[in-house]
């Protein structure tokens, strides 16, 4: 390992700009990141169409919300696969959004998804949802802790 004193270019406007850069980590600490995009009206064309995907797609918990926010909780499901890696036995049951007391949301995993984030060492699972007109979105960071398997989760019930 070189220990030089040369320093990669700082990304973005020049120092005078002023400010911290947050320049993208290369520790290994991201596993992964996904996004995904839902239309709403499709999802509820969808759901009129074939009322067993409701079941399919969504926990008990999530079926009685309103459309943006069923499309939401699709997206985020879709996005956790993808910072996962698509692990090949996914569930949709095996995910579901909840939130905290203050109403920001988090993610809950069971089954294969989780087998399959805990095998990567993913700590956290960082989550931003979003819906305007007729698009929900997810955005889903999965974040390594300092050791495999040492994932920290709320206690049944409770909040990070």
């Amino acid at each position: 390992m070189s220990t030089s004193s040369t320093a990669a270019p700082t990304p973005g406007p020049p120092h005078s700009f002023g400010g911290r850069a947050f320049a993208p980590r290369d520790d290994g600490t991201v596993a992964g990141v996904g996004i995904d995009v839902v239309g709403i009206a499709r999802l509820t064309a969808m759901l009129e169409r074939t009322p067993a995907l409701l079941d399919r797609l969504l926990t008990p918990s999530e079926r009685g919300l309103s459309a943006a926010s069923r499309a939401a909780r699709v997206a985020a499901k879709e996005a956790v696969g993808k910072a996962l890696g698509a692990p090949g036995d996914f569930s949709w049951q095996d995910v579901t959004v909840e939130r905290t007391e203050v109403r920001r949301p988090y993610l809950r995993l069971r089954g294969a998804t989780l087998r399959a984030a805990e095998a990567q060492g993913v700590a956290h699972l960082h989550l931003s949802l979003s819906h305007d007109g007729d698009v929900a979105t997810a955005i889903v960071v999965a974040e390594r802790g300092s050791a495999p398997g040492g994932a920290s989760a709320p206690a049944a019930g409770g909040h990070p």
